[in-house]
């Protein structure tokens, strides 16, 4: 069957909230099932809530029990064989639930995440993938991703930084039709390092790859304090004003994450960009204290899917 048109949605850990949030988004949105195909298995879903349109259900096998709020290693394979699925009917979009790295990780599959996963599956021709943090004009790009802060100074160098900066322009460019994106590039160190003083990170590595970007063409910021950055992006969010940059770059995973869930906690959306396919999802986890009480928000995963809808 063609799913070229569809978007596929996988329900992520078996053990966690995502086929809860599935079933509740879909619900609440009440998508027509022909825009819809849900990877998963019938009795993930069924513990977890009833649908009330009758969307086409790729089925993946499943034989353990669910064991809500347990991290187990077959949840994490089963995790990891919904998002090889997805990638192999080549959907539209994929949306996708949490998924809980360490069961990933018990299950045999060494990846740092589904971005990674995702990566594994669908890149070709040098592509890579990119975390985007969404919640309308809101946007923020990671520079690195899950990785120790201790070493988030060595993963920065300025040839990823003209790599990253040049797929968010194509972004831009050939999905949002933003000719001339504005960018705003958050600093390394306290005070974009006080001319050497506190780091020499934004002298040594990010001006002279700024000057090369610039010289591309691209719109961007020399390297800003972070702390005082995001002010004005915040209060124009919540002013619902015009953003003062087209997208915010962070050199690490919390630099990027607190303003933007600070004021959009349950609006926000983890987007994968620079492959074929765009993948949106909830950007939180599995959420395994409450899994199985019917207490799970599906507001983000709404919002995932609404990504791809709109």
């Amino acid at each position: 069957m063609n799913y070229s048109n569809k978007i596929a949605i996988t329900t992520g850990d078996p053990n966690g909230i995502g086929a809860e949030i599935t079933i509740k988004a879909l619900n609440m949105l009440n998508v027509p099932p022909r825009d819809i195909v849900i990877i998963s298995n019938t009795k993930v879903l069924n513990a977890s809530g009833i649908l009330k349109n009758n969307y086409e259900i790729l089925e993946v096998d499943y034989s353990p029990n669910i064991r809500f709020g347990e991290i187990t290693a077959e949840a994490g394979d089963f995790s990891f064989r919904l998002l090889e699925k997805a990638c192999s009917i080549k959907p539209k979009y994929i949306v996708t639930a949490p998924t809980s790295k360490e069961a990933m990780n018990l299950g045999g599959h060494k990846f740092s995440g589904q971005t990674e996963v995702l990566e594994h599956f669908l890149a070709h021709n040098g592509q890579k993938a990119e975390m985007l943090f969404v919640s309308k004009d809101f946007r923020i790009l990671l520079l690195t991703r899950h990785v120790a802060l201790k070493d988030v100074s060595k993963k920065i160098t300025k040839e990823l930084l003209i790599e990253k900066i040049e797929r968010l322009r194509g972004y831009f460019q050939n999905r949002l039709y933003i000719n001339k994106p504005s960018f705003a590039l958050c600093a390394l160190n306290p005070h974009a390092g006080e001319n050497g003083l506190i780091g020499v990170e934004e002298d040594k590595i990010m001006l002279p790859a700024i000057e090369i970007i610039r010289n591309r063409g691209i719109n961007i910021t020399n390297p800003l304090p972070a702390d005082t950055l995001f002010i004005s992006g915040v209060q124009n969010y919540l002013n619902c004003e015009k953003m003062p940059y087209d997208c915010y770059i962070a050199c690490y995973h919390d630099q990027g994450l607190i303003p933007i869930k600070s004021v959009a906690s349950n609006k926000t959306v983890n987007m994968t960009i620079g492959l074929d396919i765009i993948r949106t999802s909830p950007s939180h986890g599995t959420a395994f204290d409450i899994a199985g009480k019917n207490m799970a928000n599906p507001e983000s995963m709404i919002e995932a899917i609404k990504c791809c809808l709109y």
